[in-house]
């Protein structure tokens, strides 16, 4: 069938090849000059099933005040009279407790380590390179209390039957050598061996590539403002070049999602979440990190990329503000310093900034709407670059009708009810906002 994608970032892409390889006839439509440009520009480089968790975690509400405290805050809320803003932060809310943390990280371990499986499948067959290592991440720990609290988090990784290992001080060091530099300012670490790293932006290129060589048209340029319908279907996507018609539509927009659908009755909970990156020239191999370095405290991931370390992290609430702003590099600074004081030029760092589409449970939203040919792909937060090709994979087999290889529950738009599809026809001729930028 024809299928015409809504987005090019990785996400985006990932599905589009993954429709091709099933034999599509795929078109990719996205405002951006080529693919990658946004939120998979410059993320952290990390895909990491083991540690992906969900934000709504038990304690929630005392960690973000003593975050915002902190003088490298991981977080920043920036309140706009924004009533999306505000329901976002109280989903949010409700949803850390341990009952609801333990339900949404199975559901995102689940998608995440057959991302993982798919990404390495995917590599074996056609060769991608992207500046891949596969050498595990380590979440390292200042304090014990850091430590008594990843229990939860291990019950878990044992239910899934992720693997990974606690660490004291040595053991840190043994995994990621440059540490033996700061060992007093760590206590241990939970080492999750079957993570990986790589430049995201590298990766949809090559894959884009590869889509266009199975048949793909990328319509680049090109903005998208509406989706059109007969009241039972999607019949069409009205764009700045004219109106593209399909079979079907898969809206991969990342945070700027929900508005392009809502006319169709789907309420989506997704809100841009802003992040900030640096990526900086190795300058001495041994005092950079093997892999991925997660700093517990500050939330933030120091990655080996080649020949480049890049510093990705902390969270700011507001709106889909774009502005660069020289402030919140300084905890990205703290970090690389902090840990890796010898690894890199910070003077010759790229400042960059990106929305992450978070939804406040975690998981992300992929698969099938009530509307028949409408499909969803979005939501991923900070793990889009870790769920991408699983993702990709599922929304490709659900578009061609076929059985996924994991179970769908709980990851579709049907796990919001009736608040996320309040109704099952879409509005004849319903107007989105335009996705600026």
């Amino acid at each position: 069938m024809r299928v015409i994608v809504l987005g090019s970032g990785v996400i985006g892409v990932s599905t589009a090849y993954f429709l091709a390889k099933a034999g599509h006839e795929v078109t990719v439509v996205d405002r951006q000059p080529g693919p990658a440009l946004e939120t998979s520009y410059a993320n952290a480089g990390e895909v990491s099933p083991g540690y992906s968790a969900p934000w709504a975690a038990p304690g929630l509400m005392a960690k973000a005040v003593k975050w915002m405290l902190m003088k490298h805050s991981p977080l920043v809320i920036r309140p706009k009279m924004d009533p999306a803003m505000w329901s976002w932060c109280l989903k949010l809310l409700a949803n850390a407790n341990e009952r609801s943390y333990e339900i949404n990280k199975g559901r995102m371990v689940r998608l995440a380590e057959y991302s993982r499986d798919c990404l390495r499948a995917l590599r074996d067959e056609t060769g991608i390179r992207y500046d891949e290592r596969a050498k595990g991440t380590l979440q390292v720990f200042r304090t014990q209390k850091q430590v008594d609290a990843a229990a939860t988090d291990m019950a878990v990784l044992d239910r899934f039957k992720v693997p990974y290992s606690l660490l004291d001080v040595e053991g840190c060091a043994a995994v990621e050598p440059a540490l033996r530099l700061v060992k007093e300012k760590i206590v241990g670490g939970l080492l999750l061996p079957g993570d990986e790293t790589g430049d995201c932006f590298r990766f949809t290129n090559a894959l884009a590539a590869m889509a266009t060589e199975l048949g793909v048209e990328f319509r680049y340029n090109t903005g998208i403002r509406k989706l059109e319908s007969d009241g039972r279907r999607v019949t069409g996507v009205v764009t700045d070049a004219g109106t593209l018609t399909a079979d079907s539509y898969v809206v991969a927009m990342g945070s700027y999602s929900p508005t392009l659908v809502k006319p169709f009755g789907l309420d989506l909970p997704v809100y841009p979440v802003k992040g900030y990156s640096l990526t900086l020239p190795i300058v001495d191999p041994a005092g950079a990190p093997e892999s991925t370095v997660m700093d517990e405290t500050h939330k933030i991931a120091v990655t080996r990329l080649g020949d480049r370390i890049r510093v990705g992290g902390t969270a700011e609430l507001t709106g889909f503000d774009l502005t660069l702003r020289p402030g919140r590099r300084g905890p990205l600074d703290h970090v690389v310093s902090d840990l890796f004081p010898t690894g890199g030029d910070l003077s010759k760092a790229e400042f960059w900034t990106g929305l992450r589409p978070n939804t406040p449970d975690g998981t992300p939203i992929v698969g099938p709407t009530p509307v028949r040919n409408l499909f969803l792909n979005t939501g991923h937060g900070t793990l889009g670059w870790t769920m991408a090709a699983g993702s990709g994979r599922v929304v490709a087999d659900v578009v061609g009708g076929r059985q996924t290889e994991i179970d769908m529950d709980g990851l579709t738009v049907a796990r919001y009810g009736r608040s996320a599809a309040s109704a099952s026809r879409p509005t004849v001729g319903g107007m989105a906002r335009p996705a600026a930028r």
